[in-house]
């Protein structure tokens, strides 16, 4: 999908004129180049090359237009290393098809549209995708700007291919109430093709990166639309998907479609710095090159410069000037093995001191990504700190390629590697938030807060490792093990320490979660948990639990309503009931009740409407019962049952129920102030409520007291509280100044009688000299 500019069509005429050769394209950015090695050792110290500019390669630059004319050339060249000539064949009949279908499209800037796809399938082709990628990025427009379907794709080029154009195509076709929805919309559709099959996201990166490229050429709005996305969407997959050197271009080319003034500003800063700094990093260098060959490592040492949106979010984090981020330039350092990197750390540590808390060992516990290298920020000359990464060179594979570089689509008898496991888990993870979620925007704030790296390692009891995003919490955890103990986490102990199930979680911790089969989660939850599968599972939990609990109370109110009109219920014939249903605007009885119970529809306006099936029907069709006794409220309906805070209704309490709006019944007690003040306007909405006999469960109330201004007063209030078994969910204090202090407590109880109980006992008290519910 090219988001960089719209497809203007010439006349017919004019399209048939145009012929291939005199295409123009744009100048395509080349990929950012390998960077200088500095030093090749080979087990004696060599004479080591000077630092100069060339070994400190930015995160990407900017090539010259050197290729005007749109040709197939540089992709048939780049292909055919790792593809058969059939192979190679059936992209050239892609190409030819491609270019067919956007003929007369041009992008923003000028250039024929083909120009986009070709540079698209280079990128690709970059990372050895096979074939059927390599067509799908040729064609991944098709669909969405030609008007070309899947079914003819798939009968020009295969499933595979259809499929995966599909998976990129926009959903621009459907009707939305809001640009925001088809936007989420068309990630959801995108994310889940994604993880049916990892291809798709990575020719959509390549996509995204090639416009990235060449997005000065759209307006300044859609530019910052674009680059905002583009960092809050895409980068983050990117690096989920251990592309990092595609992560890293992209925020940087997002930094500066968001902020230009700002990226003018710290690029050349950036540049300035090289020269300021040379100095201190040539002995850095001459340093390296004599201690590796004397410790017997072979290796090879990179330059490496900080991307430029890294140096700005730190200087805007720690509130830093440019000249304070002394880190901008560091080291990397390629070995062969696994041993050759602990031998190089500890050669480089007994040059220069290493700068505390700043190691960090990805080899023994590689990030999610499937990242390895080992970390270390040294002091150099000059006071300067200095960044080394350590690696062997397949983890610079990785590194550079990600999930591309260990091919996900091998032949059967290979194994996975970890990253394909760790990748193949997401995308599995992705799938399981999409069941469990309502809607577009609610899966994409899942999935961004998911994107995130992982950045806390901590262990089961088992032993086993989990990793989860930095500020996760213990119901974080939970979730990541299973949903059940997640459902049903009631407690936990880190480290062997009981603690409560918000605690945050840091590296190295052991977490045992305590469940209960009977608990449920609490919607208090979701202000502190961290990953989106917690709180997709959460969200969906309490959904389950809503509809369920308001089906209940939809259906006992309907029963009421019914049995006031002298109609039984459960004597109805379900064709009676599913006339009722549909006249009333319900699609089930199931949609029926759970209006009903949320307060969406009047129980007594629905049975009104049921009772016209039988208003021509002898009486014997209906039996005939007593009038309706009032609900029962029995404590365990869940949130479908509130009890309002204004006037804290106890079992025991004459109450009354007021259907809500999409909230359920509302208690109140009777003398509520509140509560009569809204029964002169909506009367019908008011309904008889008694409790059940076995009511269950604890209850909030409200008093006031007034004690004296003694020491300890509020302590032995506290105590008494205790010894008549209540809870002390809420505490406040007003001190007027004189010998009198006023406290209120919100207080769990069983019943009324419960609370008269514990307000005799307290009366007892000297320091107490008024006592009143309120």
């Amino acid at each position: 999908m090219d988001v960089t500019g719209s497809r203007s069509a010439l006349p017919g005429a004019a399209r048939r004129k145009r012929t291939r050769p005199s295409r123009k394209t744009e100048g395509l950015p080349r990929d950012a180049p390998e960077p200088h090695p500095a030093v090749a050792g080979s087990g004696s110290a060599g004479v080591g090359s000077p630092v100069d500019d060339s070994m400190f390669e930015p995160a990407f630059t900017s090539a010259p237009d050197d290729r005007k004319v749109v040709t197939l050339a540089a992709l048939t060249r780049k292909v055919s290393e790792y593809l058969p000539a059939s192979d190679v064949k059936r992209i050239r009949e892609a190409y030819r098809y491609s270019d067919d279908a956007h003929l007369g499209q041009f992008r923003s800037s000028g250039e024929p549209y083909i120009s986009h796809p070709i540079a698209v399938a280079e990128i690709c082709a970059g990372w050895r995708l096979d074939t059927d990628s390599m067509i799908a990025a040729l064609l991944h427009d098709v669909m969405e700007d030609s008007g070309i379907t899947k079914d003819a794709l798939i009968a020009r080029f295969g499933t595979q291919v259809g499929e995966l154009v599909d998976g990129l195509s926009k959903l621009d076709r459907v009707e939305f109430t809001s640009r925001e929805q088809q936007q989420a919309e068309s990630f959801r559709k995108m994310l889940l093709a994604m993880a049916r099959d990892v291809r798709v996201i990575l020719i959509k990166l390549a996509d995204r990166l090639h416009n990235m490229r060449t997005l000065d050429a759209v307006d300044a709005p859609k530019r910052q639309r674009i680059a905002i996305e583009t960092a809050e969407i895409y980068a983050p997959i990117a690096n989920r998907l251990g592309l990092r050197d595609i992560y890293l271009e992209l925020l940087d080319r997002a930094f500066k479609g968001r902020y230009p003034n700002r990226y003018a500003v710290l690029r050349k800063a950036v540049l300035a710095a090289r020269g300021n700094r040379r100095e201190a990093l040539g002995r850095v260098l001459e340093a390296v090159q004599k201690v590796l060959p004397e410790a017997g490592v072979t290796a090879a040492v990179y330059g490496r410069e900080k991307a430029l949106w890294g140096i700005y979010q730190k200087m805007v984090a720690r509130h830093l000037s440019f000249t304070q981020v002394l880190d901008v330039y560091g080291f990397r350092v390629v070995v062969e093995s696994v041993p050759d990197c602990y031998l190089a750390l500890g050669a480089l540590h007994a040059t220069y001191k290493p700068v505390p808390g700043r190691f960090k060992d990805y080899i023994a516990i590689p990030k999610v990504n499937g990242y390895q290298s080992l970390h270390t920020t040294l002091v150099g000359p000059f006071g300067t700190p200095v960044e080394f990464q350590i690696r062997t060179r397949e983890m610079q594979r990785i590194a550079e390629s990600g999930v591309a570089a260990h091919w996900l689509y091998k032949a059967k008898k290979e194994t996975f590697s970890d990253l394909q496991k760790r990748t193949h888990q997401w995308l599995q993870s992705l799938l399981d938030i999409q069941t469990q979620t309502g809607d577009s925007l609610e899966f994409i704030e899942h999935v961004k807060v998911d994107l995130f790296p992982d950045a806390v390692y901590v262990f089961t009891p088992q032993g086993q490792i989990r990793s989860l995003p930095r500020g996760a919490t213990v119901i974080d955890f939970a979730y990541s093990v299973h949903t059940d103990i997640g459902d049903q986490a009631v407690a936990a102990r880190v480290n062997n320490d009981s603690v409560p199930l918000r605690t945050e979680l840091h590296n190295g911790d052991v977490v045992e979660v305590l469940t209960d089969p009977n608990s449920r989660p609490n919607p208090a939850w979701l202000a502190y948990v961290r990953t989106g599968k917690a709180r997709a599972e959460i969200r969906h939990s309490l959904r389950t639990m809503k509809h369920s609990e308001s089906v209940d109370l939809g259906r006992r109110l309907l029963d009421q309503a019914l049995a006031a009109l002298r109609i039984d219920s459960s004597s109805m014939e379900p064709a009676a009931i599913e006339r009722g249903t549909r006249d009333v605007g319900a699609r089930s009885i199931e949609e029926l009740y759970e209006d009903i119970g949320l307060g969406k529809r009047l129980a007594p306006v629905v049975a009104r409407t049921i009772a016209l099936q039988f208003s021509t029907k002898p009486a014997a069709a209906a039996l005939i019962v007593p009038p309706a006794a009032p609900i029962l409220v029995q404590g365990t309906e869940g949130s479908a049952v509130q009890y309002s805070s204004c006037c804290y209704p106890l079992p025991g309490d004459t109450v009354l129920g007021h259907l809500r709006g999409g909230h359920g019944l509302a208690l109140h007690r009777e003398e509520c102030t509140l509560a009569r003040r809204q029964r002169s306007k909506d009367a019908e909405r008011w309904v008889e409520v008694q409790w059940a006999e076995d009511i269950k469960g604890l209850h909030r109330c409200a008093i006031e007291m007034y004690v004296s201004g003694d020491r300890g007063v509020l302590g032995k209030v506290a105590a008494e509280i205790a010894a008549s078994e209540a809870n002390i969910v809420h505490v406040s204090m007003d001190d007027d100044a004189g010998k009198t202090v006023a406290l209120r407590f919100v207080l769990q109880v069983r019943d009324r009688t419960h609370l008269a109980r514990l307000m005799r006992n307290l009366r007892r008290l000297s320091e107490i000299s008024r006592l009143t519910r309120t």
